[in-house]
């Protein structure tokens, strides 16, 4: 399986980047929703919750993150996760209102 690109690279990511992620995950956050909207592998965020709870978080370097990156990825996980409650509202809504009739 290759990537759309043809690039063999693999992605870098900043300890900055990775923190945030962890700290996403950390306070509530699915991971695989975070990982989504990050656009980083599930795996790799479970790696690095794991790696920071051991405080062996590192800096892979190559790909600077800048704060306005940061910023829109913490903006895209908080609307994933409002969007989320919305939708489980939603449907508690329909169900008690079924409920009542």
């Amino acid at each position: 399986m290759s990537k759309k690109d043809g690039s063999n690279r693999r992605a870098r990511y900043t300890v900055e980047f990775k923190l945030e992620a962890v700290r996403l995950v950390k306070a509530g956050q699915e991971a695989s929703v975070t990982a989504r909207v990050l656009g980083v592998p599930k795996q790799t965020l479970s790696n690095w919750v794991r790696l920071a709870e051991k405080g062996a978080l590192q800096d892979a370097g190559e790909r600077p993150v800048s704060a306005e990156q940061m910023e829109m990825a913490r903006l895209r996980a908080e609307l994933a996760r409002v969007k989320m409650e919305r939708d489980i509202l939603k449907k508690a809504t329909a169900y008690f209102a079924r409920e009542s009739l």
